[in-house]
C-alpha cells in the first residue's frame, strides 16, 4: 500500500478523535510519550483467517521511523505469538508482548516466555480433532495459548462456547478463557495486556513517559484501563462505546496507518 504525503496539521485533541489526539501528542513532544500498538485490526486489516492478513509494504519501515522518533519507546502488544508477530515485520524487531503478555521481549532484548503443560498440549490436540468436521472453524495452536476462530462460520459460536469451556476445565489451573472478534481463546491466566504495558513502562526507554495505547478488541481493554489510569491516551479502532475504556477512536486500521505515515513523512 502506498501513502500520499499530506500536510501535518496539529489540532487540539478532541476527546473522540484518535487522529487529532495522536498527532497532537507525537508531533508536539514525542520524547514525552510511549506508544503501544495492537496488530490485528489495529495496524493490519482483519482477514478471513489468521494467516490471511497482509502487511502493507511501507508499514515496517514507517514503524521503525516512528520508533526512532520516540527514542525506541514503541512496542507491539498482541495476542499473536512472539515469533509469528516478528515474522510480519522482519527483519525489524520491536519490543513486543505476545500472547496477550504471556511472552515479552523488552527493549534490551530480554525475553520472557511461556510454556504449555502436557495437559494443555493434549487439550489443543483434542480441540483440533473435535472440530475437524466443522467447516469454517480454525483451531490456531499458539504454543502456550489456543484460539478457535469462527469468522467463516459464525453460526458455530453456540457450539464452540461449551467446547472451549470444557477444554478450559480440562487444562487445569493457570488458564483463562478470552473472547474476541469471532474468536474464543484459552490463554495463560497470568497474561494481560495491561500488565504487559505496565512492565514496559517500568523500564527504559518507556520509563517516565505517558502512554498511548491503540487497539480494536475486547482483549485490548486491559491495556486501555492501565493507560487511562496512568494518565495516558487510550484509543479504540472502531466506534466508541460505553462498554469500552477507550476515550478516543480511529475509524479503521487504515486510518491508524495513515497517521503513522504522516508522522514519519
Amino acid at each position: 500500500m502506498s501513502y500520499q504525503k499530506q500536510p501535518l496539521v496539529i489540532a487540539e485533541p478532541d476527546a473522540a478523535s484518535g487522529e487529532e489526539s495522536m498527532l497532537a501528542a507525537l508531533a508536539g513532544a514525542p520524547q514525552d510519550w510511549a506508544l503501544f500498538l495492537d496488530i490485528d485490526g489495529t495496524l493490519l486489516d482483519l482477514a478471513e483467517t489468521p494467516d490471511g492478513i497482509e502487511v502493507p509494504t511501507g508499514l515496517p519501515g514507517q514503524l521503525d521511523a516512528l520508533s526512532q522518533k520516540l527514542g525506541g519507546a514503541l512496542a507491539l502488544v498482541t495476542g499473536r505469538g512472539l515469533a509469528y508477530a516478528d515474522s510480519l515485520f522482519a527483519p525489524l524487531r520491536f519490543p513486543i508482548a505476545g500472547l496477550h503478555g504471556a511472552e515479552r521481549r523488552d527493549a534490551d532484548g530480554t525475553l520472557t516466555t511461556a510454556a504449555a503443560t502436557a495437559a494443555f498440549d493434549a487439550v489443543k490436540a483434542d480441540l483440533a480433532a473435535q472440530t475437524v468436521g466443522w467447516p469454517g472453524i480454525l483451531i490456531e495452536d499458539k504454543g502456550a495459548a489456543v484460539a478457535a476462530h469462527y469468522r467463516q462460520a459464525p453460526e458455530r459460536e453456540i457450539d464452540l462456547e461449551p467446547l472451549m469451556q470444557q477444554a478450559l476445565d480440562r487444562a487445569g489451573p493457570g488458564w483463562h478463557i478470552q473472547h474476541g472478534k469471532m474468536v474464543i481463546e484459552i490463554r495463560p491466566s497470568s497474561a494481560d495486556k495491561g500488565h504487559a504495558v505496565e512492565a514496559f513502562l517500568a523500564q527504559p526507554p518507556f520509563e517516565g513517559r505517558r502512554a498511548i495505547a491503540i487497539g480494536d478488541d475486547v482483549t485490548d481493554e486491559a491495556m486501555f484501563r492501565a493507560v487511562s489510569r496512568l494518565g495516558g491516551l487510550s484509543i479504540r479502532v472502531g466506534p466508541l462505546s460505553p462498554a469500552s475504556e477507550a476515550t478516543a477512536s480511529f475509524p479503521s486500521a487504515a486510518a491508524v496507518r495513515d497517521v503513522i505515515a504522516r508522522l514519519t513523512a
